[in-house]
């Protein structure tokens, strides 16, 4: 916790600047839903990998420079795989039916994947579900490459963004007619809006490629049979995924489930990687200094995946967070992409560094070229979903893409906002929250009714106690007890600035109202 007070002892002024972001309004203490490590250990700049960066150095603040939770993995040598880190066990095999291999044969539509949880009983436990994107994105390393535009047959030389250690991964199931990249992995959540020209749209993480994107859970066009996804159920933890958001008042938000700390606002002008890095690393935000860019699972994390444009009319994040409003490319209001600090490495030897994640807040747009394929007639649509993860050019022009790039014509902006982190030391125990003065303890800590105060030192004076816009809320008396009972019953939830007086002496604490 750092704590800045600067007092002026009058009752007309007192300034109270308070950096918390180490507690929520329960006073979490337990982080219910860690992020994993991406597990990106190379250093890359705008184009090819460089050597490790230090502070001062152009492009050091990405991924490769910190290092969180480390992914951490038991193989219970029943079929499931603990991930140490989460709480939450997997399925190690997508191999649904059995024959030992991964095939196209193991694959089942959304239905039947949701459907088939209810009697899936792998390792004696009946307790298994489909995983939510969130549950499903923590198992993604950016240790993979992505192999989009390989022209080759062979995977053997391909690395997938999952730990292959620990988890039984195939590509795209060519002996089908699927390609390299197909082997998405189904979720439980579908998008809050449509996709396409009016598809329910499924969340799924592809372990093939490292991308989160939007899939209808209809038929594909042309086809009769539904999209057909890869499965790993998931059991345990079944808090993970739900965020505890705190509004700290001081233009920071902290998350008391990830122990995650995010600026309010975002940076208000899309910028390149490069300045993206640099924005970060020289912030000063509600007095901070250590923010960073966000990694792709930490940016990931605080999406909302109830809300969207066409739905809440919001982006795809709480509204306790401020999000720009940008025109996009085909002059409709909408929100933008968000820079990470992940480079999205690419098997091309001349260019691997070329292109970093961003995670869509806002509709993920794409130019459909309408059939057939070189008719040049292109519709901007909402192919993957606000929520979906992508990645973009570190560098360029834009007007270069006028019709985007990939398969499905994802829009290229280069120019993408930012939104920074930092880690809120939310593990300190709540009696080092207590006060700021040793011989001042308050106890509940927080409480909803009544609270104890016990001043050492004073059994005379006045207790006095003021909101955070400097407001004297209570005033009351001390007659010879060192402990006081305060009734705190009619305040509003938040942070109350406590002050004991006894002429030269005054003690200063902080109290939580539940």
């Amino acid at each position: 916790m750092k704590i800045v007070l600067k007092t002026r002892i009058t009752q007309s002024l007192i300034v109270i600047t308070l950096l918390l972001g180490n507690f929520s309004s329960q006073a979490q203490t337990t982080i219910t839903y860690p992020i994993v490590d991406t597990d990106q250990q190379k250093f890359y700049d705008t184009i090819i990998e460089i050597n490790a960066t230090v502070t001062g150095d152009a492009y050091f603040g990405q991924d490769a420079n910190y290092t969180g939770k480390v992914p951490s993995y038991q193989n219970n040598g029943d079929g499931t795989v603990t991930d140490l880190v989460t709480g939450l066990m997997w399925q190690k095999s997508p191999d649904m039916d059995g024959d030992g291999d991964i095939d196209y044969d193991d694959k089942m539509s959304y239905n039947e994947a949701v459907a088939a949880a209810v009697d899936f009983d792998l390792a004696g436990y009946t307790d298994w579900r489909l995983p939510s994107i969130k549950e499903m994105y923590s198992l993604i390393i950016f240790s993979g490459v992505d192999p989009s535009g390989y022209n080759g047959t062979s995977t053997d030389d391909l690395i997938p963004f999952i730990d292959t250690d620990y988890f039984d991964f195939n590509y795209g199931d060519q002996n089908a007619g699927e390609r390299i990249i197909d082997a998405q992995m189904a979720s439980s959540t579908l998008y809050a809006g449509l996709t396409m020209t009016g598809d329910e749209t499924m969340f799924g993480v592809n372990f093939a490629d490292g991308r989160i994107k939007g899939y209808g859970t209809g038929p594909m066009p042309g086809q009769t049979e539904e999209k057909q996804f890869y499965v790993m159920y998931v059991r345990g933890n079944e808090n993970y995924g739900v965020n505890d958001f705190l509004n700290n008042g001081n233009g920071t938000i902290t998350d008391s489930a990830t122990g995650l700390m995010w600026t309010q606002d975002d940076s208000g002008e899309g910028m390149l990687w490069a300045s993206a890095l640099s924005y970060a690393e020289n912030n000063l935000i509600a007095g901070y200094s250590d923010w960073r860019l966000p990694n792709a699972k930490e940016l990931q994390s605080i999406l909302d995946y109830t809300r969207s444009p066409s739905t809440s009319n919001s982006a795809a994040i709480d509204p306790l967070f401020n999000c720009s409003q940008i025109t996009d490319e085909g002059g409709n209001s909408n929100y933008p992409f968000y820079w990470t600090g992940t480079t999205h490495s690419s098997w091309q030897e001349n260019a691997p560094g070329g292109f970093g994640a961003y995670v869509c807040f806002g509709e993920g747009l794409g130019w459909m070229e309408a059939l057939p394929p070189g008719s040049g007639n292109y519709t901007l649509m909402d192919v993957h979903g606000a929520g979906s993860q992508r990645s973009d050019p570190k560098t360029g022009d834009p007007a270069n893409y006028p019709y985007g790039h990939g398969p499905q014509g994802d829009v290229i902006r280069i120019f993408n906002y930012v939104r920074l982190v930092r880690d809120a030391d939310i593990n300190a125990g709540v009696n080092d929250l207590n006060s700021i003065d040793n011989n001042l303890k308050i106890f509940p800590n927080p409480s909803f009714k009544t609270v104890s105060v016990s001043a050492e030192g004073i059994s005379s004076g006045t207790l006095e106690v003021y909101n955070m816009d400097g407001r004297l809320i209570l005033n009351q008396a001390i007659n010879n007890e060192t402990t006081q009972i305060m009734d705190v019953d009619f305040m509003n939830p938040g942070l109350y600035f406590v002050k004991v007086i006894d002429h030269e002496l005054v003690l200063t604490g902080i109290f939580i109202k539940k």
